[in-house]
């Protein structure tokens, strides 16, 4: 499995500006091959934003941002003040 971690940071009061931009990509990512888990999380203290996806094989996960690559960049561009940072990790799933 691997994992995908996109963190942002916006001008100050873009709250609503950044969780529109969840619901906006969530539904579009919803039913991608291989997507396990979305997450979005923020803290308007900081003006940082993100989002955490699970995929079932890089391959998909790769996919998975190709195809929302565009759409995320125009949605970002009004609201963030500094390039977002987007890391790409293997997930480990412990042995029990």
């Amino acid at each position: 499995m691997y994992a995908s971690l996109l963190k942002f940071k916006t001008a100050p009061g873009k709250r609503a500006e950044a969780e529109g931009l969840a619901d906006k990509l969530y539904p579009v990512l919803k039913g991608m091959k291989g997507r396990k888990i979305a997450v979005y999380f923020g803290d308007p203290d900081t003006n940082e934003y993100g989002s955490f996806y699970t995929w079932e094989t890089k391959e998909d996960l790769e996919a998975g941002i190709n195809s929302i690559q565009s759409k995320l960049q125009g949605l970002l561009g009004p609201i963030v003040i500094e390039p977002p940072v987007r890391k790409i990790y293997e997930v480990y799933e412990p042995k029990t």
